[in-house]
């Protein structure tokens, strides 16, 4: 929720051309219920990414409203209400929702992050169109969505708790007290006002990153630092997660971006987890590395579906691949730092990527050696290009 004063515009050729070509890959990817998470097609209807789902459309339809498109602002508002016509008895939004079948589905272990996403949406959207009536007729939904996210609240704490491999990085071996989730439900009780978020804010800090020489005043939480914090490699960052038995200092970037971007990390470190991305950068073939050091077959954080397919080998998918959407949001961080003249690069950088196979808008590349890897056409690379943009222009992030 990051904002200050807009700053000149990057290279104009090239962010121009990626402009018009993320506009017209979310105009082709909208659908009658909403934002597909890819280009429909055998490929993507093949690995299930002919859905709308709940982070992706929710992103892609905070882009859309501020895009000054009306067709695509129509389909912010779409996305949402589909998700939230299939949000669960107990408050839960899906982990999307199959157009086809009119069924959603809610992963193996949960999906925490589509509530969060979806709640952040809906005021967004709301605030960008000028329209409070739209979110006026959710009210209930959300509601339930709030209540729902409550009860996965430790209450003394104040930090949301969930399952293993139950967010956007899905097959990734975080649990317990995750920062990426984290750092949203922060925004969301910012955006609504809810209680306690001054308690999320500084136990947070104290969990996420325990070097400091204070201590909380909650014994288990003491309890907690205290084993973490004489083991890590990397103090630069946040950790990506903390449970009773293990940590992640693996480098979790989106998570630490988010929690520059959402109004966690004060300046000296929000400074410090910018050096440390870019040096995680500095041989990469586009923006962004998601890992920081990937997690091997030796790690006591390896895990056997992991290595299913090799899709999340070291260098690979969550495990130190390189995700064009993510690199919208590392934009965004450096612009809301006042990093403008690198901010413009990594735009320029993150306009390349996405060019790559004729626009081909690839989900991710290996992270060693730079090829395409994922699925084409993702919606979300349109969305976080054109945010990070209209965020260098406005100074409004997220």
């Amino acid at each position: 929720m990051s904002t200050r004063p807009p700053t000149a515009a990057p290279d104009e050729d090239l962010a121009a051309a990626c402009t018009r070509e993320a506009l017209r890959l979310m105009h082709e990817n909208l659908g009658p219920h909403g934002f597909l998470a890819a280009a429909p097609g055998a490929g993507a209807r093949s690995r299930g990414y002919d859905r709308v789902f709940g982070r992706d459309a929710a992103i892609c339809a905070v882009a859309a409203a501020r895009s000054g498109d009306a067709r695509l602002a129509a389909g912010a508002k779409r996305s949402l209400r589909t998700l939230a016509a299939h949000q669960a008895k107990n408050g839960q939004i899906p982990k999307y929702v199959d157009p086809e079948t009119k069924s959603a589905d809610f992963w193996y272990l949960g999906c925490i992050d589509a509530t969060l996403w979806w709640l952040i949406a809906v005021r967004r959207v709301a605030q960008h169109l000028g329209e409070p009536a739209f979110e006026q007729r959710l009210r209930g939904r959300i509601k339930k969505a709030l209540d729902w996210l409550s009860c996965q609240e430790h209450q003394q704490i104040f930090l949301l708790q969930q399952n293993e491999a139950s967010d956007w990085a899905d097959i990734m071996p975080r649990s317990g007290f995750v920062l990426y989730s984290n750092a949203l439900w922060y925004l969301v009780k910012r955006l609504y006002r809810l209680p306690h978020a001054e308690d999320t804010h500084h136990h947070f800090n104290f969990l996420f990153h325990p070097y400091s020489g204070r201590l909380p005043e909650y014994r288990r939480l003491r309890l907690l630092m205290h084993y973490v914090r004489n083991r890590t490699r990397n103090r630069d960052l946040y950790l990506s997660f903390v449970n009773l038995g293990q940590w992640g200092d693996e480098g979790d970037v989106f998570g630490n971006l988010l929690a520059l971007l959402c109004g966690l990390a004060e300046d000296h470190r929000a400074n410090r987890i910018l050096r440390a991305v870019e040096r995680n950068q500095a041989d990469a073939a586009h923006p962004v590395r998601v890992t920081c050091t990937p997690i091997d077959r030796d790690n006591p954080l390896w895990r056997t579906y992991m290595g299913r397919h090799r899709q999340n080998m070291e260098n690979r998918y969550h495990n130190g691949g390189i995700w064009p959407f993510v690199g919208g949001f590392w934009v965004m961080a450096l612009a809301a730092a006042g990093k403008d003249r690198l901010a413009a690069v990594e735009l320029e950088k993150l306009a390349r990527a996405n060019a790559v196979g004729h626009w081909q808008f690839n989900e991710w590349f290996n992270g060693q050696s730079g090829r395409p890897e994922g699925m084409p056409r993702q919606t979300w690379n349109a969305a976080t290009f054109l945010l990070a943009q209209q965020g260098m222009r406005d100074g409004i992030f997220i």
